[in-house]
């Protein structure tokens, strides 16, 4: 959610003080336990408003607590289970009353699994309460399997509970978009929705599964609500990271909406790069369900020559990343894709791009356009086109992909860029014209650096594997580019020796 992180911590601080009596007199023993001030996290809910909100936050506060206490009960810490039990059936107590101040009558089957999951509370207070008056470890651990079935089974029915009650709010907020006509009412719907989206895949499900991606196609396809395309467009993509919003949106023509979309000219390009993004989404090589979109491929053509043009034109890193990403997810999609982008000169655009900082200054981006190149260079056509448009120095360059700010993910994305550029330059080296360019721009050199010099690759495994291909590979053509000692030991011996050799070379012996 696009909110300023201060004022976040501040929404959460309402869920750091304590407010009710039971909780001061009963669930905070004076005690010199060294986490104590860890327990202090409860809090009396938040303000009256919106039900999505209570039912998040509440929900955050109680699954936290079923979670410490399971790790206190494995520790037999007694007293503390019983405080946290106590504290526990405050804040379920407070979150089924202010849920049903603040929603429409609920249910019979939520008021039945509220009466459950409160009689759960009531006996697991009960039943620790009792713990602390045994001595015998045998009775007491016959007493520890009861208190663990017993918060297993809360844990269900909170589940059950909280499942059904959200499901209740998207179905609101689903209607609303469904029936609205205001311009205002929908955008500020969507942004609800879209808040939901970011609270992980289960939340998504629902949506997927309650209507949200009908809803929002409908929205997509209205011109009165243009300046909403790319909001719902972004919601859209949260609730596609799940296998039911990937089949609801087959269900609606939703690649057929995409396609639309991109390729109509008078749209933004905010709203290209937002339908970019979905595509990206339902073809993504990580997710296996999107493999089964049969109806992508009627539209594959119209699709691609609308994300190189838009990779092409991109006015900006953010809008070229998701062109791209977009294009690099199809080439796993289809193989078609990889002759449809050679017919395209989508090399020579890419490439150039290469060298425009406005639209490529990442290693997340590089990592895209790598990956469109590996993927094509399967194909006997790519090498020429890459030789032409002087793509072997920047493949080169991408062999030397460093962080800057030494994040994990930034380091990972550096990590699949210097592999996949080694994978691109084995596949190029097929052709003698690429292998004789790569070893006069001293592409061996830096392959054997990355071979031998573990914080040259991060120490990673997958980086060693290509550079090893790779320089196998050029070695065969151009075997005057290497010095005996790295001839003997990175290409004659078998490829799992050298690996071996080169993995364990920053291990310390003494």
């Amino acid at each position: 959610m696009q909110v300023d992180s201060v004022q976040r911590w501040m929404e959460d601080l309402k869920l750091m003080t304590e407010c009710e009596c039971m909780c001061v007199l009963q669930a905070k023993p004076i005690s010199l336990e060294e986490d104590v001030q860890g327990d202090l996290i409860l809090a009396g809910g938040p303000g009256p408003g919106d039900p999505l909100q209570l039912l998040l936050k509440r929900g955050w506060v109680i699954s936290t607590e079923l979670r410490r206490i399971g790790q206190k009960l494995a520790q037999d810490r007694w007293a503390r289970v019983h405080s946290m039990s106590v504290r526990l059936t405050c804040h379920a107590r407070s979150m089924v009353s202010e849920y049903s101040a603040v929603s429409r009558n609920s249910s019979q089957e939520m008021s039945q699994i509220e009466k459950l999951l409160m009689e759960k509370c009531s006996e697991l207070s009960a039943v620790t309460e009792r713990c602390l008056q045994v001595e015998n470890e045998h009775v007491l651990k016959s007493m520890k399997a009861c208190v663990s079935e017993t918060l297993s089974t809360l844990g269900e029915h909170f589940g059950q509970l909280l499942e059904l009650a959200l499901t209740r709010e998207v179905q609101a907020l689903v209607r609303k978009i469904d029936a609205s006509d205001n311009i205002y009412t929908t955008e500020s719907t969507t942004g609800n929705l879209f808040s939901l989206t970011q609270e992980g895949a289960p939340l998504c499900r629902i949506i997927a599964k309650e209507g949200g991606v009908v809803a929002l196609f409908k929205v997509c396809r209205q011109d009165a609500f243009r300046c909403l395309y790319p909001q719902a467009l972004r919601t859209l993509a949260s609730i596609c990271c799940v296998e039911e919003g990937v089949h609801q949106l087959e269900k609606v023509d939703g690649v057929l909406c995409l396609a639309d979309i991109l390729t109509d000219d008078s749209h933004s390009e905010a709203t290209r790069a937002e339908a970019a993004a979905v595509v990206a989404q339902v073809t993504s090589p990580h997710l296996p369900f999107t493999q089964h979109l049969s109806s992508f491929l009627e539209s594959m053509e119209e699709i691609v020559t609308a994300l190189v043009k838009l990779c092409q034109e991109a006015s900006s890193g953010e809008v070229f990343l998701l062109a791209s990403a977009a294009l690099a997810n199809i080439t796993f999609f289809d193989t078609m894709a990889c002759e449809m982008l050679l017919q395209l000169n989508a090399i020579r655009i890419l490439l150039e791009a290469c060298s425009d900082k406005q639209r490529v200054d990442t290693p997340y981006t590089r990592d895209q356009i790598v990956t469109i190149l590996a993927n094509m260079s399967v194909l006997e056509q790519c090498a020429s086109d890459i030789i032409q448009e002087n793509g072997v120095q920047l493949i080169m360059g991408m062999l030397s992909e460093k962080p800057r700010s030494g994040t994990p993910a930034e380091v990972a994305a550096c990590e699949r860029v210097q592999q996949k550029a080694a994978v691109t330059l084995a596949r190029l080296s097929r052709d003698p014209a690429v292998a004789r360019e790569a070893v006069r721009l001293s592409c061996m050199s830096r392959l054997i650096e990355l071979c031998r010099s573990p914080s040259e690759r991060n120490s990673s495994d997958a980086v060693l594997v290509a550079c090893l291909a790779a320089l196998r590979r050029l070695a065969g053509i151009c075997p005057e580019g290497l010095q005996d000692s790295d001839f003997q030991q990175l290409v004659q011996p078998r490829l799992v020796d050298s690996f071996l050799l080169c993995s364990n070379m920053e291990e310390s012996f003494v």
